[in-house]
């Protein structure tokens, strides 16, 4: 563990590294490459960026032992999308920041019933983040975009 930070920090810190260099590519991206998808049927920027602000806002409601929320209505622009995803963003380091050692021991019902501790649920969000992270990086330099090449830790 780092001197001075629980593990609670830790977890929002990476969360935060992920998170952070991802608003700050999809900062880069022109609006009208919003729609962009790498394939037919695949997710677009915009697709992507609701789908991990929603998804962050869901894992939080199974780690306080609630039912997910309906999916919201598909942002209608970039803007707006990146927006949510700045939103969700401040929920989630408020939401992971906040937890204790025995909160995160804890385990509630995830996915159907199955009950998983806090922390594997602060997990798949951050692994969930990372995974489509990837996606959004290799969309950009598809459409001529160069990502940044480090995580942005704070």
């Amino acid at each position: 563990m780092l001197p001075g930070m629980n593990r609670s920090a830790i977890l929002a810190r990476t969360f935060q590294a992920h998170r952070s260099a991802l608003l700050d590519l999809l900062e880069q991206l022109p609006e009208d490459q919003g729609t962009f998808a790498a394939w037919d049927g695949g997710m677009s920027f915009i697709g992507l960026s609701d789908h991990l602000s929603a998804s962050a806002d869901r894992f939080l409601n199974m780690v306080q032992g609630q039912a997910p929320d309906a999916m919201p209505e598909p942002s209608a622009t970039l803007t707006e999308a990146r927006g949510r995803l700045w939103d969700s963003r401040e929920r989630a380091l408020n939401a992971i920041s906040a937890l204790s050692d025995e909160d995160l021991s804890r385990r509630v019902p995830a996915f159907g019933g199955r009950e998983m501790p806090v922390a594997a649920l602060i997990d798949t969000i951050i692994t969930h983040e990372a995974h489509h992270k990837g996606q959004v990086w290799l969309m950009a330099r598809m459409i001529g975009l160069k990502p940044p090449m480090f995580i942005k830790m704070g």
